[in-house]
């Protein structure tokens, strides 16, 4: 596994996710965290994209899996877009996902909830 990593951070998208039933009828918002472990020493030898993983497309497949489906769990959106990560680009070797609701429903004071998953191509 290569310590080598493309990090893309505080990606805001809107997604129906969690279980209050207003939870299950409205987009609310959500911001992630992604890093892609993959070897970057060919793009860092050539400065050529073709050689890396792009973070457009990236940032693409993200909003794509976290915005398509409707989850009742944070880990559910965030299996499906670690999913999405390694299925678009045969280069990754492991995606971390970091899912935070950005307005929680609880009484107390409570910036972000969250969850952090670690997946590793198989």
């Amino acid at each position: 596994m290569t310590e080598d990593c493309l990090r893309l951070q505080g990606l805001r998208v809107m997604a129906i996710c969690g279980a209050l039933p207003e939870e299950r009828v409205r987009a609310q918002p959500f911001e992630l965290d992604v890093d892609i472990g993959a070897d970057l020493a060919p793009s860092g030898r050539t400065d050529e994209l073709g050689d890396t993983i792009d973070y457009g497309e990236v940032c693409a497949v993200v909003c794509a899996a976290a915005e398509s489906g409707q989850f009742t769990l944070m880990e559910a959106m965030a299996q499906r877009v670690a999913e999405a990560c390694l299925d678009a680009d045969r280069r990754a070797q492991w995606v971390t996902v970091e899912v935070r609701k950005l307005r929680p429903p609880v009484p107390q004071h409570l910036s972000t909830s969250g969850v952090r998953i670690t997946r590793a191509r198989q």
